[in-house]
């Protein structure tokens, strides 16, 4: 009986074993790597395997007739393979693509420096903008140690690849700020009116950038302000030049909070210390008050407001350059005032909405008197009308007013189409007085400006994505329209490394001093071509870029009689080099550097050049380096940053007979070089409980004392030039900065590492 029954199972077994099917493969991903742990499995079944190592796998199944095997891996799209289950033996290749991920997609960075962005990777953070030494926390002057910004110390402006200051734009929340540097000085540069704090992201794009934005050939600079603060905080500032006190408030929910923050800066003190080249006869003082409120919403959206304003006036006497008798007392008082106000919302079914208002004022009350050895005023007769026209008043009034609405509609996946429309209205107006004919005369425009836009992300694989864009421009004051189409790639080439390419047209519309002249003038054209090379990791970035750009229609001016010229748009030229950048953060414990280089070849013919030159702001080589280092037992941080840059183009052009430009000398300025540096101790690191963190911080720009040379004015005659320097050799800082209510010693201790 027992050989039976022994009999029958083994028989049973048997025939259950030439019943099952015996399935087998290998699961890849679409360049042929095996994707290890991927789950196989029979739908509605038990019966399943795991991939091993190298990708492959086998079970066995009694399941009969047509089934569905299901390949699941985290990270990947999942696959469903119908198979007959027979009992024949079946072999499978499964092909699994990655799922895109807005964490593992590519990020287009051709031409474009992102900061504050983890995702992104940040390049500069807030707190790097404070701490780059020679910056004292202006975010043009932080900006400059990378590549494509050039070393132009006379002038506001951020100069980027062979553009003028005026062809960088920078935006806030997705508006135009229309006047973002303090109101210029003969031969000084200013500096910019925004503290870094107030913003939590900064985009630098060097050319190639989004169509979202427009009127600028060169460059803009993203800011985007920061939502609701960590906590409720005072802040205090004190300093030989500057006393400043602020809060911000954070509401008990920790959806809304507002602040509100005052400075004063007065450098009577420094001047007296520190002997300054111009005689101030009225020392520089500036006064500045924001306020700001933030709402978060209830599906997560924000609302921010923000607004600022500002009043400064100086007064400063130079050696008249035409004569050794005579001075020229230039003096100016200026009032700005700057709203925004935006609005981001998530809406239903993948749309997101953000819409933006700005509103700016800027008065400028500025003239020029020559004065005698006695500081006296200096009259001329009629034949000197040259000297007559060295003295002038002028009044003049900037006012924009900005509307846009930008929508955002995810397509599946990660892949997203934006569309959006903007409308500016601008007034100008100067008032210009002068002794020079009796002359009182009154120039004003007002423009219309709309602009409406498209743009699409398409991510392909995680490995590949596109953006395509268009803009559709029109100005109403020069009754001319624009269309510029913009495309970028990015392919991600090994593990954190991508190539990136950039197209784009760009344009802009003349500047208010032009167009108070006349109006037949169109808009300047500038066409970019830009590849990249990016590998970055937590710690370190490196990166190499090439670009192109040609310049079309840019402004000529066309003289017609003495101080009066007429402008076309008959001018061109070109830019083209590379650039590196290599950051470190993790050779040296608590060290971190970067080290940017730029080479540029550059000519225009524009303004009143004769022919295709080298502009006068446009350096050759341009070269930083910058390190930081924290020591944490001194709780004391240091840090210095040398730039280098070859010398730069100057020319005298003189009105000829014709009347016409011609070029009466050129030279080249020596090399620029500056070493700068600051330090700030942290005394209340270490202090668990306590109560106020403060930083002493203190700083002195060009230490070894280089004599810089920007260029040269010229005389009237043109036999007399005089070179253009900085006011003074070195600048020294020394400040206290208190907080209550939040403690930022991590910060000030690993810069955000």
């Amino acid at each position: 009986m027992k050989r039976t029954a022994l009999f029958i199972a083994f028989i049973l077994i048997t025939a259950g074993l030439f019943a099952q099917t015996s399935i087998s493969g290998t699961v890849k991903d679409p360049k042929g790597h095996p994707i290890r742990g991927a789950s196989i499995t029979i739908k509605d079944s038990y019966d399943g395997a795991t991939a091993d190592s190298t990708g492959a796998f086998r079970f066995r199944t009694t399941e009969k007739g047509t089934m569905t095997i299901t390949i699941t891996n985290i990270g990947y799209n999942p696959v469903e393979q119908p198979v007959n289950l027979t009992g024949a033996p079946i072999t499978l290749h499964i092909v699994m693509k990655e799922q895109l991920s807005e964490l593992k997609a590519v990020t287009i960075t051709a031409g474009s420096f992102t900061a504050g962005d983890a995702k992104r990777g940040a390049v500069l953070s807030s707190l790097d903008v404070a701490t780059t030494a020679g910056s004292n926390a202006d975010i043009t002057a932080a900006l400059k140690t990378l590549p494509g910004a050039q070393q132009v110390g006379e002038q506001e402006g951020l100069f980027v690849r062979g553009g003028a200051g005026y062809e960088a734009k920078q935006y806030i929340d997705g508006t135009l700020v229309n006047n973002p540097y303090y109101t210029s000085v003969p031969d000084i540069a200013t500096r910019g009116r925004f503290s870094p704090f107030l913003f939590k992201g900064t985009v630098f794009s060097t050319g190639g950038y989004s169509a979202l934005y427009g009127q600028a050939l060169s460059s803009v600079v993203l800011l985007e302000s920061i939502d609701l603060p960590e906590k409720s905080e005072i802040d205090a500032s004190i300093s030989p030049i500057l006393v400043g006190i602020g809060t911000q408030q954070l509401a008990k929910d920790k959806k809304s909070s507002y602040g509100i923050t005052y400075n004063y800066v007065n450098v009577g003190l420094y001047f007296k210390a520190i002997k300054q080249e111009p005689d101030y006869f009225k020392m520089p003082q500036f006064h500045n008050g924001d306020a700001n409120f933030r709402i978060r919403t209830k599906n997560g959206g924000m609302i921010k407001y923000y607004t600022t304003f500002a009043y400064n006036e100086l007064g400063l006497r130079r050696q008249d350059i035409d004569s050794l008798y005579t001075k020229d007392a230039f003096g100016l008082t200026n009032h700005n005032w700057y709203n925004n106000l935006s609005w981001r919302e998530y809406l239903n079914n993948g749309w997101k909405m953000d819409l933006g208002a700005s509103y700016s004022t800027n008065l400028d009350n500025l003239g020029q008197q020559i004065q005698d050895a006695y500081n006296q005023p200096k009259s001329f007769p009629d034949t000197v009308f040259w000297m007559k026209g060295k003295t002038f008043a002028i009044d003049q009034n900037q006012q924009l007013s900005q509307i846009k609405a930008v929508f955002d509609k995810k397509l599946g996946g990660i892949s997203s189409i934006r569309f959006g429309s903007e409308y500016w209205y601008s007034y100008n107006d100067q008032h210009y007085r002068s002794p020079l004919y009796n002359m009182d005369s009154l120039y004003k425009f007002r423009d219309h400006f709309n602009a409406v836009f498209v743009e699409s992300d398409i991510f392909l694989t995680n490995e590949l994505a596109a953006k395509v864009g268009l803009r559709y421009e029109h100005s109403s004051v020069i009754h001319r329209s624009d269309l510029a189409p913009r495309v970028s790639l990015a392919y991600r080439t090994g593990p954190e490394a991508q190539v990136s390419v950039a197209y784009g047209v760009f344009y802009q519309k003349p500047e208010s001093s032009q167009l108070f002249y006349t109006k037949n003038v169109g808009f300047t054209r500038a066409t970019h071509y830009i590849i990249n090379y990016q590998k970055m990791s937590k710690d370190r970035i490196f990166r190499i870029e090439a670009y192109y750009k040609k310049y079309e229609d840019l402004i000529k001016t066309v003289p017609v009689y003495y101080n009066y010229s007429l402008y076309n748009n008959s001018g061109s030229g070109y830019a083209k080099g590379f650039e590196l950048f290599w950051r470190d953060k993790k050779t040296i414990k608590d060290f971190d550097y970067w080290i940017s280089y730029s080479y540029l070849d550059t000519k225009r013919n524009y303004l009143n050049y004769t022919e295709q030159l080298m502009p006068n702001f446009a350096a050759r080589h341009t070269a930083s380096i910058v390190t930081k280092k924290f020591f944490t037992k001194i709780k004391s941080g240091f840090n210095l940053t040398y730039s280098y840059a070859t010398g730069r183009p100057y020319y005298n052009f003189v009105l000829a007979n014709g009347p016409k430009f011609e070029l009466a000398e050129q030279g080249k300025t020596k090399s620029y070089q500056s070493l700068n540096f600051s330090a700030e101790y942290v005394p209340s690191i270490g202090k668990p409980k306590a109560k106020t963190f403060i930083v002493l911080f203190a700083s002195m720009s060009n230490v070894l004392g280089y004599n810089a040379v920007y260029g040269y004015n010229y005389s009237y005659s043109g036999q007399y030039k005089q070179p253009i320097t900085p006011p003074a050799n070195r600048f020294y800082f020394i400040g206290c900065f208190l907080s209550w209510g939040v403690d930022r010693s991590q910060d000030a201790i690993n810069n955000n590492l």
